[in-house]
């Protein structure tokens, strides 16, 4: 039987095709490993743990991030046995003295709530539960838990945001992946990947900053908000790398390469920094010195 060449009339796969859907492979497998990693590091997620009761370990998640249109429930598994707890908390970074408030027992849980505070009003919290054997802090490996609060955001801002985010992302390491191993499609995939970032994280961004916590942009030169610090490096490496292949020549090929691949390797370098973390954050001793929430500092 003769043999069939892999050929474009051939129906058959080639060789550059295959490796365009190797690359893209790749590319998403990196893309959700760093949404993963985004989610499971922040600031505001959930914060896991356990704590013993007579021997048995009870598992606890913590809440980091409320709405300021509710107060922010806090429950802890109830280990019955007549163990009852107490909920104390203050304003983050203040020298306030400690509130507490007794824990409810509502079925399995015990629960309080801290009392909701304006956009990026933050608290500090923990627990201590009464056991028959004494007293059990919670959580047991810090001293306190932050929580902070922000302003519902339209999901017509946040979904789009969210999306074009990751897709700028998933997007960009593809133009890496292709600067290292199929040149052809770099240049397209990288326009593509700015406009994404630009859309999401230079557009929709600061609309759902706003949203959130009350301002555009905390960022450079405004302020330190480390989230928009990182979108606005991002987005000029890859002004830079488009600006250089737009105007690099043919001659050029292997710094246009290059600038690709650097352009990916810091948005990889960006998004293993943590999401929110130094995010916004209400000055309260402004507030307390009369001045209205909406003109009170950020950090």
């Amino acid at each position: 039987m003769r043999k069939v060449e892999p050929t474009e009339s051939s129906g058959l796969p080639t060789p550059r095709r295959g490796r365009g859907a190797i690359l893209w492979v790749v590319a998403v497998l990196l893309m959700l490993g760093s949404a993963a990693f985004q989610r499971v590091t922040g600031p505001t997620r959930p914060l896991r743990g356990s704590f013993d009761v007579a021997g048995q370990q009870h598992q606890h998640r913590l809440r980091r991030s409320g709405v300021t249109s509710a107060d922010a429930r806090i429950v802890v598994p109830n280990p019955g046995g007549g163990v009852s707890g107490v909920l104390y908390y203050k304003r983050f970074n203040t020298n306030d003295p400690l509130t507490a408030v007794p824990l409810r027992p509502e079925g399995d849980e015990l629960a309080g709530d801290l009392p909701r505070q304006p956009a990026a009003g933050k608290l500090e919290y923990r627990i201590v539960l009464t056991t028959p054997e004494g007293d059990v802090p919670v959580p047991t490996e810090r001293e306190s838990v932050v929580l902070r609060f922000k302003d519902p955001v339209p999901a017509y801002f946040l979904a789009p945001h969210i999306a074009f985010m990751f897709f700028a992302v998933l997007v960009g390491i593809r133009a890496g992946l292709g600067a290292v191993f199929q040149p052809r499609a770099m240049q397209g995939l990288a326009v593509t990947a700015l406009v994404l970032m630009t859309a999401g994280g230079m557009i929709l961004g600061p609309i759902v900053q706003k949203y959130a916590f009350g301002a555009f942009w905390t960022g450079f030169p405004f302020g330190y908000d480390l989230t928009d610090n990182k979108t606005l490096l991002m987005w000029i490496v890859w002004v830079l790398a488009c600006g250089v292949l737009w105007r690099g020549g043919h001659r050029r090929e292997t710094l246009k390469r290059a600038v690709v691949v650097v352009a990916m390797l810091v948005m990889l370098a960006v998004y293993l920094i943590p999401h929110s973390l130094r995010g916004s954050e209400l000055d309260y001793s402004a507030l307390d010195r009369g001045t209205n929430v909406e003109e009170t500092p950020q950090g």
